[in-house]
């Protein structure tokens, strides 16, 4: 097939609705990764919140996410992907909203009745609410709305379109901080995402449920959970990989308050953090490539390990130059780890069991993330805070993605998940 062919049958494969759906993930994660680059500082500089409460915090946000996916794509099915979509965005304009707003006056009077950290706590709940629906909506709609000739296509593009997103965020909210000041980069996120609401509304239809597709329903999510669990094997494996979210995360949670106390008070967090995801763009095919015949499990093990020594660099030598080139080493780690990931998980998985077991793949993600916000602001508080040699939080941050590294490759010798990717090939 000639690529002009191929080119056609590209634009002839797609249908709106897939359009509609992948380019307001784009601004979905714009608006998701602009405010999670600027959250920690936002919270720790204008709200006033100690290493350790910021540390929590910021865990909550980028934690609960992962949660409540789990049970998104029920109700995005029963709601209907473009409903869902709508409401997901409303929901996400307000919630990006308030966050920006927590120190308004016309906020007072909620504000001052609860515990500024509870209140805190709650509003940065919601965005999870709206991000568990667009996921499965635009995936979802991914499905749906492609020929089945063009659907891995399909697939590789809503990569695209996250990773864009997650790459142009910081870069944003690096721009609104300077130009319009740190509140309004949250109330730039929510236009961003409002000005979806309306895309939604104005250009996107319910793409056609394919013939016997089952309609999820929470009490199905619920069962599967149990099986889930009910498998001891694959527990362990999330329970021992949740290690490798904590290191991962700690971009977001500890390393713009530690750039500002400890290295620069002016530099910009937001562009160091575009790192993660312009990496990742760039590099994702070439590092798959050369990696492409280690084994799946293998690759998990060494993703974990190069990710967890990225930290050290930070470590020896901190500056603001090394923030990048730690967070460059981290992103090396994620791109030769992160594919291979949901590999295994789903040769892991038992016969008819894979769609249940990838569901609950990103388990590991939140758990890292609401426990990274506790472990690292403590680790960051007792360091910087207390013996004042702020550089050694890094190398316990080291230790725990060294401690996955080693605990995935007894997992590899113990229970010998080798021998059933073999005999899954």
């Amino acid at each position: 097939m000639s690529f002009a062919q191929r080119l056609q049958e590209i634009r002839d494969g797609f249908e709106r609705p897939f359009w509609v759906a992948n380019v307001s993930e784009i601004f979905e994660r714009i608006s998701y990764y602009g405010a999670f680059s600027s959250l920690a500082v936002y919270l720790q500089e204008k709200l006033n919140f100690s290493t350790e409460q910021t540390g929590t915090l910021t865990g909550i946000f980028g934690g609960m996410v992962w949660f409540l996916a789990i049970f998104g794509g029920a109700v995005a099915d029963r709601l209907g992907f473009r409903r869902a979509l709508s409401l997901a965005y409303l929901i996400l304009a307000t919630a990006y909203f308030l966050i920006g707003s927590v120190g308004a006056t016309w906020l007072a009077p909620i504000r001052n009745l609860v515990p500024l950290g509870f209140f805190v706590g709650f509003i940065l709940i919601l965005p999870a609410l709206g991000v568990s629906m667009v996921k499965p909506c635009v995936v979802g709609t991914t499905a749906r709305a492609s020929k089945e000739n063009v659907r891995s296509i399909g697939y590789s593009i809503y990569y695209t379109m996250v990773n864009i997103g997650g790459a142009t965020g910081p870069y944003i909210a690096d721009l609104a901080h300077k130009k319009l000041g740190l509140e309004n980069v949250f109330r730039v996120s929510a236009l961003s995402v409002f000005a979806m609401f309306f895309l939604v509304l104005l250009l996107f239809r319910e793409p056609k449920r394919e013939t016997g597709e089952p309609a999820p329903s929470v009490a199905r999510t619920l069962n599967n959970f149990g099986v889930v669990i009910g498998n001891p094997k694959f527990m362990l494996f999330l329970l021992i990989f949740t290690g490798y979210w904590i290191v991962y995360w700690q971009q977001f949670i500890t390393l713009p308050g530690y750039v500002h106390s400890h290295i620069d008070p002016n530099a910009s967090v937001e562009r160091i953090l575009i790192t993660d995801g312009a990496s990742v763009i760039a590099l994702t095919l070439v590092i798959n490539y050369l990696f492409r015949r280690m084994a799946a499990f293998h690759a998990v093990i060494l993703g974990t390990l190069i990710s967890a020594l990225s930290w050290v660099i930070l470590a020896i030598h901190p500056a603001v130059w090394t923030c990048y080139a730690t967070i460059f080493v981290l992103s090396l780690g994620e791109i030769v780890h992160q594919p291979r990931y949901y590999e295994y998980i789903s040769r892991l998985a038992p016969p008819g069991q894979q769609g249940t077991y990838m569901g609950f793949a990103f388990l590991p993600l939140g758990i890292g993330s609401l426990i990274g916000g506790w472990f690292g602001g403590k680790v960051m508080h007792y360091f910087g805070e207390i013996t004042h040699h702020p550089q050694l939080a890094w190398l316990v941050i080291t230790g725990v993605g060294v401690l996955t590294a080693l605990l995935l490759l007894i997992y590899d010798r113990v229970v010998q998940p080798g021998r059933q990717e073999q005999k899954s090939a």
